[in-house]
């Protein structure tokens, strides 16, 4: 697939950021199409590459954004970027960093699933690295089931856990919390999904904070498809999917109000079609 340019200098942990988010990524593909496959579809991902070099304000860069239709998911999106440029002079008070300086880096993977099934959990993963006059690295994933299985929730959660546990004590108690805090819609008052991991700002130490990220992506890819594979082939009554698309909406209410990665990839001049990737194919408003 083809790789954007980036018309700046990368340095060493820029530049093996990029290269793992966006390995990453071709693991996830790959492993999703496999699904697919088992389902008897021959449902792939089609790739379009984007970037920011028509922008005068922007230092360049770009992405390339993923998206499979099939017969399991029923929109899935993985994207990938790696973008440099400034911040507005408002935006820019909100950003770890970069109150006193613009200038900005990132670098990451995000995505989001919606199944054709309602009783198979949609989930969102993203994992990025900023640098402003801080470097930092974030991201989680979460599960976000229609149709909720204690089983999926605790087997996900587990995986998270035994990921966060290698690398803090209180890793997975302060990010499983953050994720609870986050993933809430205030004006419904409820949650978004079942939770998962979120974190932010691990910045000082970016060999063990690079680690942490990496063995998250690892723990999603290995968890959440054993999740669609004890679901996908579960029959389903019309009610099932109409509960299913009464949720989507509830999704596309934090994700259009709330959402942080949103508001960024809108303030940072992103591709407006990688952003709103994350919006499910149809959704109900009772």
């Amino acid at each position: 697939m083809n790789r954007p340019n980036v018309p700046f200098a990368l340095d060493t942990e820029q530049a093996a950021a990029r290269s793992w988010f966006e390995s990453l990524r071709d693991r996830i593909c790959a492993e999703f199409e496999a699904i697919e496959r088992e389902a008897g579809s021959d449902a792939s991902f089609g790739y379009t590459a984007w970037n920011r070099d028509d922008d005068p304000d922007a230092k360049g860069g770009g992405g390339v954004r993923g998206v499979m239709k099939g017969k399991v998911f029923e929109k899935v999106g993985v994207n990938v970027s790696t973008v440099g440029g400034a911040f507005s002079e408002e935006f820019s008070k909100t950003i770890h960093g970069a109150g006193d300086d613009p200038n900005f880096f990132a670098t990451g993977i995000s995505l989001v699933a919606h199944m054709a099934n309602p009783h198979v959990p949609a989930v969102h993963m993203n994992t990025r690295f900023l640098v402003t006059q801080k470097r930092w690295l974030g991201g989680g994933a979460d599960l976000n089931p229609p149709i909720p299985y204690d089983e999926d929730t605790a087997d996900f959660h587990a995986r998270l856990k035994s990921t966060c546990d290698a690398h803090g004590d209180d890793y997975y108690d302060r990010f499983k919390k953050w994720a609870d805090d986050y993933f809430w819609i205030p004006h419904r008052g409820v949650h978004r999904g079942v939770g998962g991991i979120f974190y932010d700002h691990l910045e000082g130490a970016f060999d063990e904070n690079f680690a942490f990220t990496r063995d998250v992506g690892d723990a999603f890819l290995d968890v959440y498809p054993k999740l669609v594979r004890r679901r996908m082939n579960q029959p389903f009554s019309a009610a099932e999917k109409e509960q299913q698309l009464i949720w989507r909406g509830r999704y596309a209410e934090f994700n259009l109000v709330y959402d942080r990665g949103t508001l960024f990839g809108l303030k940072t001049g992103g591709n407006i079609d990688a952003i709103l990737m994350s919006l499910p194919p149809e959704a109900t408003w009772a």
